[in-house]
């Protein structure tokens, strides 16, 4: 399957109330799921090579310092370039370096104290710096990809939380908290950017409070299973062949 690359930087297809009230819900849903968990989660191995818990939740802390504020976002980015190598390897691995000595109640505070912030500031973007096209580009599915600041403000640091929040609740077994009225947005806004990707005829039915079904096109193959495994399956997290091996930015 020949998958071509988008000749504009990928822009946010949702609009950009949507896509704050899906930012501001899923910090408040990240921060509950935190708070859930017991003294000996936050060393418990998650899917993310390397990564336990703690260091999982430190990563997403630090997603959410530098939404928050300007100044600490220069300051993550121009470290992370420091370090060479591919920009978000970098840049995560500086996150998670950087808290790997914080106790699992200072992670707390700080992501109840710094992520309305982070809301608000991705709220505040003016247009004429969401519609700029981002210095690096971006890896996904073998090939590197142009994005907008705009996508990454609206859908990647919403999507990156979520994910995480599925990789945590996999990793201890603590409630996974799923709604139509918010996973399922996010995972309809999945589901039709893959569709752009591959661009074939399929009928796609996912279960589950996050799933729904949709068609593109006449025939193709009939895809079922779980909204998240679905998720789960574009990200490289699962096993996936034929167009479930199209992969989705988280």
């Amino acid at each position: 399957m020949t998958i071509t690359a988008p000749s504009t930087p990928r822009a946010a297809a949702m609009s950009r109330d949507t896509a704050m009230c899906l930012a501001a819900t899923e910090y408040q849903r990240f921060l509950d799921l935190l708070r859930a968990l017991g003294p000996g989660d936050w060393a418990r191995p998650t899917e993310c090579p390397g990564w336990d818990v703690h260091a999982m939740a430190s990563h997403a802390l630090g997603m959410v310092e530098l939404a928050a504020s300007v100044r600490e976002q220069h300051r993550q980015m121009k470290l992370a370039r420091s370090r060479g190598g591919v920009f978000i390897d970098a840049l995560t691995g500086l996150q998670v370096d950087e808290r790997q000595h914080m106790t699992p109640e200072q992670i707390i505070e700080r992501f109840a104290a710094r992520a309305p912030k982070a809301a608000r500031g991705r709220r505040r973007t003016p247009g004429f710096i969401r519609r700029r096209t981002m210095p690096e580009r971006q890896p996904v599915g073998g090939r590197d990809e142009a994005w907008t600041i705009g996508f990454l403000v609206d859908i990647i640091l919403t999507r990156d939380p979520w994910m995480h929040r599925a990789d945590i609740c996999r990793a201890t077994g603590a409630d996974h908290v799923l709604t139509a009225g918010h996973d399922g947005v996010l995972v309809a806004d999945v589901v039709a950017e893959w569709s752009v990707r591959h661009g074939q005829s399929c009928t796609l039915r996912l279960t589950g409070p996050a799933g729904g079904s949709w068609k593109t096109g006449d025939g193709g193959p009939l895809i079922e299973t779980d909204a998240i495994e679905f998720c789960r399956a574009l990200y490289g997290r699962a096993h996936a062949d034929g167009l479930l091996a199209v992969q989705v930015p988280f």
